[in-house]
């Protein structure tokens, strides 16, 4: 089941951002997750996502982030 969020903050240099999920809590995403295109994404924008465990961080991450 898909999750909705919204685009916290990008580090495009860097190719990686966060979502605001809607429990009020961050979640990774990088750019290689990103269904579409990294450069067309800007702050605020709405977006849905699948949740992923990442085994290095032993965190979850949001896998297969698409715009809303």
């Amino acid at each position: 089941m898909a999750e909705q969020g919204t685009i916290k903050r990008l580090v495009s240099d860097r190719g990686f951002g966060f979502i605001t999920q809607a429990d009020g809590t961050e979640i990774f995403f990088h750019r290689s997750k990103v269904t579409g295109s990294f450069d067309s994404l800007t702050e605020g924008q709405r977006v849905s996502y699948e949740k992923a465990m990442d085994p290095r961080r032993n965190k979850e991450t949001a896998d297969e982030v698409t715009l809303s």
